[in-house]
């Protein structure tokens, strides 16, 4: 017994023992104290404002080296720069804080998905502003998830390529010039280049011509466009094409960048850079036009001089500037003409540049002037601009004038037009409401016609290009024509300021229907192009449906209804042949589609072959035509449209007596097998892909011919 009493009492540790470990705790607890957030950040905006003052002063006494405020000044820039950086240390949190659920996440999808992934994190203790750690949890979680999905392979198939059966994911962080570098690797398959090609061409981002010109590394960025996903299918982990544009835009957001590299059979590694702070950075003072601005020091490489004399010059390719440095050729931005600031054609004794670079693009901004580097705070960018992209910021100078901070991105997406550059080209997209329903490519000719400037008509309404002989043109009751393949062919001129060539070939543009034909007198005709339609609607011009971005040029949409009531009144007439001689009224057609470009397309192209068309802008508005009682003989409707949708339109036409027999004919730019079974269950006679003229007007002249067998 006595030994097992004396057990408890070894184990129990001296009273003076515990007393010493409670002090140290306490001692411990007494180093560190609670502070609420708000009075940090609130702290961070008054040392903010010391260091604009700061700048101030010492922008007072540049130059005057025999101030008696210089020294003094000096020491309190030296404070202020301590404060700051102690300041800023209350705000640092250690990265690893944003990495704490990784490991779950990656393990449930091990199990989920069958693989064995090890996930390493290496410097997890590098820390950055609380701030930018809660705006990169999101984008990192996506990444890491994209490498254990899309990266990694099965165990059986890396046994087959002679790898580990346990795929590795590493996460690494590191300080690197004021800046942190976290990369994000795996010795997965890396990208698939093929499968990228494929849906980018399927998507319609690029032509099978436009990626043969590419590098991997520009094809690869395809991968950071709204939409885009190579997985087979949508799953809970991938497949909705909404992830990496997100994580794109999330880190450009806070001043940050996204590079990517891919070995096939190797792996993928993605390299984020972004600022520690948002609060203070340092940037690059240059001046354009007596305006002056500044540019993020992150995204600047060098600032080149360019003389007449120097080993570097300026090159002009397809009217666009470069500049051929070390052997590359670099395109070129003038901010001078990007903002509308002044003319940018005098000569110049020599030429500022600042090469920037944006993810893996580089390009040169041409300035006036460049200044020093400056701690700038920035300020958020004021309401009434916010929409333009080239603006991040802005703040307040040594001499108390206010300056915007310049955003690359959105220079290089607005002036370029690169297509890794996502904020300019998403905004502009967004901001171009389904006007083409995104993807649509049609086929324009492109023409200049009274003037310089280009214009094009859809391909799909001309039928012939000629040159006439300028001796054959005869004139009767003061109007042009031409005796063409057996028949009088009026020729029709843009506008009156249209000239005839005096001698030689006059191209022309033919317009034929049956026993119509008519010549639309062109100056030159420039070329044939499929492009997707970006377009700003004019202000209702008589012959002019809209301008298009067509080839990256701005180019005017000729109305071709416009001009074929000037060669026969009677042109969009009824076609007594087609519908019978008994017929009072051409067939009456409604046209269902919400973008007024394709309404105003569709109308001279339905008229020309002889219908009455009545154009709506959405399903709201047709079902109101049907309250009020109007009838006709078949009804044309876009599938995508906002609110109420073709399908759910159809639902509703063919719910109700009134309209339930009229024929119905889908037009959409997604014309799959899928979507055709769809449209017939939902009650559509026939599904037409847009910009088939011919599909579309045979589905309309038997539809409707059906229709009246029935009857």
């Amino acid at each position: 017994p006595a030994p097992t009493a004396a057990a408890p009492a070894a184990a129990a540790p001296p009273a003076g023992a515990v007393a010493v470990g409670e002090a140290k705790e306490s001692a411990v607890a007494a180093q560190t104290i609670r502070v609420n957030v708000d009075l940090l950040e609130n702290l961070m905006t008054l040392v903010s404002e010391l260091v604009l003052t700061r700048n101030q002063l010492l922008q007072m006494v540049r130059g005057k080296d025999d101030s008696e405020f210089a020294t003094p000044l000096q020491r309190l820039s030296h404070i202020t720069t301590d404060l700051q950086e102690g300041v800023m240390k209350t705000r640092m949190q250690p990265i690893g804080n944003a990495w704490a659920k990784l490991p779950r996440i990656v393990r449930d999808l091990a199990v989920e998905m069958n693989k064995k992934i090890d996930l390493q994190m290496l410097g997890a203790e590098t820390e950055l502003d609380r701030q930018v750690l809660e705006l990169i949890k999101d984008p990192l979680t996506h990444m890491v998830r994209n490498s254990a999905d899309h990266g990694l392979e099965g165990p059986e198939e890396r046994k087959k390529v002679g790898k580990s059966e346990v795929g590795k994911i590493v996460l690494n962080a590191f300080h690197e010039g004021g800046h942190i570098i976290i990369e994000i690797s795996d010795d997965g398959r890396g990208l698939n280049l093929d499968r990228i090609k494929q849906k980018a061409i399927a998507n319609g981002l690029a032509t099978e011509s436009e990626l043969e010109t590419m590098t991997p590394q520009q094809i690869y960025q395809y991968i950071f466009r709204a939409g885009f996903s190579t997985a087979e299918k949508v799953t809970s982990v991938s497949g909705r094409g909404v992830g990496m544009d997100v994580v794109r835009t999330n880190i450009e957001r806070i001043g940050g960048t996204v590079e990517l590299k891919s070995q096939p059979g190797k792996g993928s590694t993605f390299v984020i850079k972004i600022p520690l702070t948002l609060a203070i950075v340092s940037a690059l003072i240059v001046e354009c036009a007596t305006e002056r601005f500044a540019i993020p020091q992150i995204s600047v490489l060098e600032l080149v001089r360019v003389t007449a004399n120097s080993e570097h010059g300026i090159e002009m390719i397809n009217n666009a500037p470069v500049l051929r440095l070390r052997d590359r050729l670099l395109p070129l931005v003038s901010l001078k003409r990007l903002l509308c600031l002044a003319d940018d054609t005098e000569e110049r004794q020599e030429t500022f540049i600042v090469v920037t670079q944006v993810g893996t693009y580089t390009f040169g901004i041409i300035v006036d002037r460049v200044f020093d580097t400056e701690e700038i705070v920035v300020k958020p960018v004021a309401p009434i601009l916010r929409n333009i992209t080239m603006f991040s910021g802005n703040t307040i100078l040594g001499d108390g004038s206010v300056i915007m901070i310049l955003d690359p991105n959105g220079i290089a997406g607005g002036a370029t037009g690169e297509t890794g550059m996502m904020a300019g080209a998403q905004a502009a997209e967004a901001q171009l409401p389904r006007e083409a329903h995104g993807d649509s490519k049609t086929s324009l000719l492109v023409f200049r016609a009274s003037g310089d400037d280009l214009k094009a008509v859809p391909l799909a309404l001309v039928a012939r290009l000629e040159e006439i002989d300028v001796k054959e043109i005869e004139h009767s009751h003061g109007k042009p024509m031409v005796q063409y393949r057996g028949q009088l062919m009026p020729l029709v001129a843009i506008d009156s300021t249209t000239n005839f060539r005096e001698d030689g070939r006059q191209p022309v543009l033919v317009f034929s229907d049956r026993e119509h034909t008519m010549g639309l007198v062109v100056d030159e005709i420039v070329d044939i192009v499929e492009d997707r339609l970006k377009v700003e609607l004019s202000a209702g011009s008589p012959g002019i449906v809209g301008t298009a971005v067509i080839a990256g040029k701005a180019t005017t949409i000729i109305d071709a209804g416009y001009y074929l009531p000037q060669a026969f009144g009677d042109w969009f007439g009824r076609n007594d042949k087609e519908f019978g001689a008994g017929e009072v009224h051409s067939p009456r057609i409604l046209l269902v589609d919400d973008s007024p470009f394709f309404r105003n397309l569709l109308t001279p192209l339905l008229s020309v072959a002889g219908y009455e068309v009545i154009a709506v802008e959405g399903a709201d508005r047709a079902l109101a035509l049907r309250e009020q009682g109007n009838e006709f003989d078949a009804i044309i409707s876009d599938i995508e449209m906002p609110g109420m949708n073709g399908f759910e339109f159809a639902d509703a036409v063919r719910s109700d007596p009134r309209w339930a027999q009229v024929p119905l004919v889908a037009l959409s730019s997604h014309a799959t097998e899928k979507d055709f079974e769809r449209g017939r269950e939902v009650g559509f006679n026939d599904y037409i892909a847009k910009f088939d003229r011919d599909a579309l007007l045979q589905s309309l002249a038997s539809t409707i011919a059906a229709a009246r067998g029935a009857a």
